[in-house]
């Protein structure tokens, strides 16, 4: 059942000239309430309508069969069957929060049997969008950080006239936005019909039942049901990939090899990612710079080698995106020749070569990290520059912004660290923040890493947390619960003292302080990374622990959340110089893959479940 309420949903018109024979009004010019159209006669229940009533008011919400809520143009298009090329349209709604991936149509004009649109009314995540069919293509205007999905009540206005959509929300001040062509005069609603709250296409997904296999998923296949025997799930294709909407719940029994993966050399850094109709890849930081590092892609359930590109003593990946556009940033140790300034290297995705090509190169300082993040549609990188020469630890780090006009990044602010190693971006409710990872100072690992929060367009400190030679910052949400977990690599004293075998430690946001408090501490050994992922409904943390003081093998272990107790280890794992986690997941299973700082092999296991 869709969670969109309507209360009403009018369309007004105004007068247009038919493209032949004399003139003719496409409408009565009257109001036309589509929302009356698939409503029950008074005192009648219908299938799939249920009314519901919220703050005082009465909405409507629908499910099941769309064709039950549809009826055809040719009802309010008596005259001539021309759409008029000035018009509003009213709603009220409410709406809880849309998921990501997830989106509500308001209403939809199908053009004929197809399930192309020629008018519609969309809502995503704190997005609205209006559809329309243009003179050789269909178009999508959007207008962003509206808010409707808030579980209130709103009235939204859209006019469209000549060249104008405009966006009214609650009587507030008009949203403008400017098309490249007038809205056309010749849009011919023959044979077509409206769909209230959906698009059609929902009433003909097909079913397909497979034993594991995956069947295609394409923009062909949208809308498709697909029942996964082997792992009880049903998944719909959105046009791109199968999206989980039911299946039995999994529980973690044990981990399992999958895949030895042989690297170019020792690896600092895993990057998994998704590209769109294209598949699962993996970009690999290695230390080695004269074999450069890789980029591997996921194949017939393994990841093989797809493109290697020139690094040097690289130590971590990025993948986001910009737009439509892809990048890849990659954060160099050291410099091409000695003497030479350090630089590292954003990449771009070449969709006609299929592979990453270099697209702007930036000065930096032994960096350790980047992390790429969004703050109101605007796009920002943040490089964690460790040290400048062999000793200086005490530099800037730099955040870059997204240039629209320039198409490249620019420095947008530079914060004081001390040898950091790590970003961590989050946000919590309409606050966006940004913790910092600092290990050395020159003298000593115990040293303050800092919580920093956006506010009046730059970061600015918002807490300070003593850390012992911090790494890796992870954050992550347990129900309505925040927190950070820190990875403290080693505890070294002014006087020189040393020691590995540490605390490190989860810390939780506190509503009544408004600050992060110690919630657990675990020991650990040299910690250099944590990495938080769910089975079913068990959470876990993942600890790579790289040395205890005489040995690199050791074990690092999964944790599991206990709520009360906190995280409790499940499963110890055999690592060497363990470095990096990252689990990602495929239609077939669930992934963990560890790297390694001291041999050329990183590992894939395979998370089995019951």
């Amino acid at each position: 059942m869709s969670e969109l309420l309507l209360l009403a949903c009018v369309l007004l018109s105004w007068i247009i000239t038919c493209q032949s024979g004399p003139w003719r009004p496409c409408t009565d010019l009257l109001p036309l309430d589509l929302l009356s159209r698939v409503l029950p006669v008074s005192g009648r229940a219908q299938d799939g309508i249920r009314m519901v009533q919220s703050r005082g008011a009465r909405g409507f919400q629908f499910s099941g069969s769309p064709q039950l809520f549809s009826f055809p143009a040719s009802r309010l298009f008596i005259n001539c069957n021309f759409f008029p090329a000035e018009f509003s349209i009213v709603v009220t709604l409410k709406i809880p929060q849309i998921a990501p991936e997830k989106s509500e149509y308001i209403f939809t004009l199908l053009e004929g049997d197809s399930d192309e649109p020629l008018l519609g009314l969309r809502l995503s995540q704190n997005k609205f969008h209006f559809l329309q069919k243009g003179h050789s293509s269909r178009k999508r205007i959007t207008f962003k950080a509206v808010g409707l999905d808030d579980n209130r009540w709103h009235t939204v206005v859209l006019a469209v006239t000549g060249r104008y959509t405009i966006l009214t929300v609650d009587c507030g001040t008009p949203l403008e936005l400017v098309l490249e062509r007038p809205f056309p005069d010749d849009l011919d609603t023959t044979g077509s019909t409206f769909f209230i709250a959906s698009r059609r296409r929902w009433n003909e997904a097909e079913v397909r039942v497979t034993a594991g296999v995956i069947p295609p998923c394409g923009r062909s296949q949208e809308g498709q049901l697909w029942f996964n025997t082997l792992k009880r799930g049903l998944f719909l294709c959105d046009g791109i990939t199968w999206l989980n909407m039911l299946q039995v719940k999994e529980k973690l029994d044990y981990v399992e090899d999958h895949q030895d993966l042989f690297t170019n050399s020792e690896t600092f850094d895993i990057e998994v990612f998704h590209i769109t109709s294209v598949g699962l890849f993996m970009a690999t930081a290695n230390r080695d710079s004269n074999l450069g590092s890789g980029i591997y892609k996921w194949t017939d359930g393994r990841f093989e080698r797809y493109q290697n590109i020139s690094t040097y003593d690289a130590q971590a990946w990025q993948y986001f995106t910009v737009g439509k556009k892809k990048f890849l940033v990659v954060a160099n140790c050291r410099s091409k020749d000695a003497g030479d300034h350090e630089q590292s290297v954003i990449y771009k995705w070449s969709s006609r070569k299929l592979k990453f090509i270099r697209y702007q190169t930036l000065n930096t300082h032994s960096a350790r990290d980047w992390e790429a993040f969004n703050i109101q549609d605007e796009t920002f990188l943040a490089v964690a520059n460790h040290r400048q020469g062999e000793r200086n630890h005490n530099i800037d780090s730099v955040i870059y912004k997204w240039n629209p006009a320039t198409q490249f990044f620019e420095v947008n602010q530079t914060i004081p660290t001390t040898g950091a190693y790590d970003w961590e971006f989050f946000s919590i409710g309409p606050y966006y923040f940004l913790a910092v990872a600092n290990t050395f100072n020159g003298r000593s690992t115990v040293i303050d890493s800092t919580i920093y929060i956006w506010l009046g367009g730059m970061f600015q400190p918002y807490q300070f947390i003593t850390t012992f030679g911090a790494i890796d910052w992870e954050m992550f949400q347990i129900e309505n619960r925040v927190f950070l977990a820190v990875a403290n690599s080693q505890m070294l004293t002014e006087e020189g003292k040393i020691l590995y075998s540490i605390n490190s430690t989860i810390y939780e946001l506190s509503v009544t302080s408004q600050t992060f408090i110690k919630f657990q501490d675990i020991e650990t050994n040299s910690a250099l990374d944590w990495e938080y992922f769910t089975v079913g409904d068990d959470k876990f943390l993942v600890v790579a622990n790289s040395y205890d003081g005489s040995s690199y093998s050791l074990n690092s272990v999964i944790y599991r959340w206990q709520g009360y107790e906190g995280f409790i280890p499940v499963h110890r794992l055999s690592t060497n110089g363990c470095r990096d986690w990252e689990y990602f997941n495929t239609t077939d299973g669930s992934y963990l893959i560890y790297s390694s700082a001291r041999a050329a092999l990183s590992k894939v296991l395979k998370l089995r479940t019951i």
